[in-house]
């Protein structure tokens, strides 16, 4: 039989496109070689931004049947699934957390597949290889952040501990229009979003859906603005730098969605979205005007009306978020892997998993029972 050898190779361009692409199943933007080479050329990863490319790519007689993205890392932040109370208490107790391994897509809290190949066997050897490269490595820990159910399920059969967190997202229960959707709400709540939805469209201006060809070069420039005044005042610095926008622009128009508002020719407020196989993904938002309920529209709304419109199943519209739930989107299980090298530590992080993934399912039980559709 042909041997199946995993290696580490530090640069995605490292990879031809097409042999990193042909792995797994597809359809997700973000694991995509064109994504991942984005980050990479904009400066967005690699150099100083503590997240160093040490990607997995799995050979078989020459031929490379799985990948994972996977960073060496000097920090916590720009993960969204955060170990920032186990870096503490392990540093504390005279350890050192940093750098650790991270399976991850960079600064994107949406579930994907993290080892991506179309057989089993080769997944598990993708994920035994993480363990050993992290071991050999002498590093504290090592994480597979966002990845699917069947991944959670072969990383617990291997040992790694799993790990359960929440985010909300929009099914499309067979609607044909938004207002089929609302139809499934509460009068109250139906009412509310319509409200809400007429306050929105009253800003003064129009607001467009774009995509492909659509987009042009101003619009990045618009959005560039929106970003970094989230940013600044979510993170203190936004993670993404100009250029990747660019990169997007140049690579992956055709997978963006931009809802951009525009007010008096200029725009005002912006959501980009990338568009998956049967998902749309909410990532960023930002504005330089102020109006009331502009950011429910742009974000949750158009993603609605738009998903419904070409057929996809669902919107995720990022971490966190209870103000999502009156808006249809509801909490949904997200899962993650993570393999301590400690055996004291790895025991304390499996008591607080086991008791972080009671009170989650407790919160997402409780949780949705306010949702927004009728009862029964």
């Amino acid at each position: 039989m042909t041997e199946l050898t995993v290696s580490v190779v530090p640069r995605i361009d490292a990879i031809p496109a097409e042999d990193w692409d042909s792995c797994g199943p597809g359809g997700d933007p973000f694991t995509t070689h064109r994504f991942l080479l984005g980050l990479e050329q904009s400066g967005s990863v690699g150099g100083r931004t503590g997240w160093h490319p040490s990607h997995l790519v799995a050979q078989e007689g020459g031929e490379v049947v799985g990948v994972s993205p996977v960073y060496l890392k000097s920090h916590s932040q720009g993960e969204y699934i955060f170990d920032h109370a186990w870096a503490d208490a392990w540093m504390r107790a005279g350890g050192q957390y940093y750098p650790k391994l991270q399976c991850a897509v960079p600064f994107t809290p949406a579930t994907g597949p993290r080892l991506i190949a179309d057989r089993p066997e080769v997944r598990a050897a993708l994920l035994a290889a993480m363990a050993e490269v992290a071991g050999r490595a002498d590093l504290s820990s090592a994480h597979v952040t966002f990845c699917t159910v069947d991944e959670r399920e072969l990383g617990e059969a291997q040992g790694w501990l799993g790990r359960t967190t929440t985010q909300y997202h929009w099914e499309n229960r067979g609607y044909a229009t938004f207002d089929d959707f609302l139809g499934d709400l509460s009068s109250r709540k139906r009412k509310a979003i319509r409200k809400e939805r007429e306050r929105a469209n009253a800003f003064g201006g129009t607001i467009h859906s774009l995509t492909g060809d659509d987009l042009d070069p101003a619009h990045w420039d618009a959005f560039w603005t929106f970003y970094q005044d989230t940013g600044s005042r979510k993170w203190g610095r936004p993670y993404l730098t100009r250029a990747f926008f660019d990169r997007l622009h140049e690579t992956m128009r055709d997978d963006v969605l931009l809802v951009l508002a525009e007010r008096d020719g200029r725009p005002v407020a912006g959501a980009l979205n990338l568009i998956g196989r049967d998902t749309l993904f909410g990532r960023y938002w930002g504005c330089v005007e102020d109006h009331p309920y502009l950011h429910f529209e742009l974000c949750y709304h158009r993603a609605i009306d738009w998903a419904i419109a070409h057929g996809l199943s669902r919107v995720e519209a990022g971490a966190q978020g209870e103000h999502k739930l009156a808006r249809g989107y509801l909490p949904s299980q997200i899962h993650s892997l993570h393999w301590v090298a400690d055996p004291s530590f790895r025991r304390a992080i499996a008591g607080y998993l086991d008791e972080e993934g009671q009170a989650v399912g407790d919160d997402m039980a409780e949780t949705a029972a306010f949702g927004p559709f009728k009862r029964g």
